[in-house]
């Protein structure tokens, strides 16, 4: 289908259908999906019909403070919205996808946590002969990267490959809608909303290409806005950060975050993905273990479910495991009094 043509494809009904589907994924128990599936057909049409007229607008966004431990402002989509949000990225995603760097691990299908960690253990290795000398680690972030995130610049990146005016329009308007009071911004995309991941891999592919092909470091590794670069030399890897540094200024109006961009020796653990990375074994975060263990002394106070905190606990195993972490896994399990969970 040729790039002009792609607008009907997203408010095409079985579009929407699968799109509904995903979005209620782990949330049919939610009331606002309930209610949404009372009239389920009625309300798939209305949004297919909004959509072919341009007259749909996404509903405004509810924010709530989450504290996990450090603060972050999550925003959330309309359940309607959020419908819209998989029915755009259904169509436009596999345009993209085709350009994305192997090593750019999130919300890419095959892709994702599990596969940044077999990555930056095989470039662990090859960057310290199989752990027999010294290497090291550009660990870097971007400096509130959700916040900063220039609408111009992306739309301007999306329209290299989509010149149908009906896509960017509806990228503008799911850009535009914010739960803040400057609703003149230019910049920013509010966390917990699909497109805003989806987006993100658009706009720092830049990153991945300039990293790549212009300094041809080997050994790259991107996971939303957090990337590490591994090299047996941390002068290289000092002259890279300016250089990076220097491309998101100019480039993308973003820049890395000065105090949690930084080079670390290998040997001395890399915190990435969640884990503490060390030469021969891999360990959970402190806080991660923190929030388990808050589960399970709610559930001694009855504050919840032993259904729900087994639910909860079964989770956070499958997590768990991808680190050394066998007897934290089964003193949790014994907790329960069960011995329902297989190690």
């Amino acid at each position: 289908m040729e790039t002009n043509q792609f607008y009907p494809e997203v408010y095409d009904i079985n579009n929407l259908f699968l799109a509904y589907k995903k979005a209620r994924k782990g949330k049919s128990k939610k009331l606002y999906v309930v209610e949404f599936e009372k009239d389920l057909i009625k309300n798939l049409v209305m949004l297919s019909e909004e959509l072919k007229s341009r007259s749909y607008f996404p509903l405004p966004l509810k924010t709530f403070i989450l504290r996990d431990p450090k603060t972050r402002k999550i925003s959330k989509s309309d359940f309607r919205d959020r419908v819209v949000h998989h029915a755009l990225v259904r169509v436009i995603e596999p345009i993209f996808d085709k350009s994305f760097i192997y090593d750019s691990c999130a919300n890419r299908i095959g892709k994702g946590s599990l596969f940044a960690l077999k990555r930056f253990e095989s470039f662990k290795r090859r960057v310290t002969n199989n752990l027999t000398s010294e290497g090291f680690c550009l660990k870097a972030d971007i400096k509130h990267y959700f916040k900063e995130v220039n609408h111009n610049t992306l739309v301007n990146l999306i329209k290299k490959d989509i010149s149908d005016e009906r896509v960017i329009i509806l990228i503008k308007r799911i850009l535009k809608n914010s739960s803040s009071i400057k609703k003149t911004s230019e910049k920013g995309m509010p966390l917990g909303n699909l497109t805003s991941q989806f987006f993100a891999n658009i706009y720092l592919n830049e990153l991945d290409y300039f990293v790549k092909h212009k300094l041809r470091a080997k050994h790259y590794i991107r996971y939303v806005d957090d990337f590490i670069i591994l090299h047996k030399s941390e002068k290289q890897l000092t002259k890279w950060k300016v250089e990076i540094n220097e491309f998101l200024k100019e480039k993308l109006k973003i820049e890395l975050h000065p105090k949690k961009s930084r080079i670390i020796s290998l040997s001395r653990g890399i915190d990435f993905i969640g884990f503490r990375n060390l030469y021969y074994h891999r360990l959970l975060r402190k806080r991660n273990i923190r929030k388990m263990k808050n589960v399970i002394e709610r559930y001694k106070r009855e504050e919840i479910s032993k259904e729900k905190a087994l639910e909860i606990f079964q989770g956070w195993r499958a997590y768990a495991k991808w680190a050394n972490s066998f007897k934290l896994r089964k003193r949790f399990m014994k907790k329960f009094d069960s011995n329902a969970i297989l190690f």
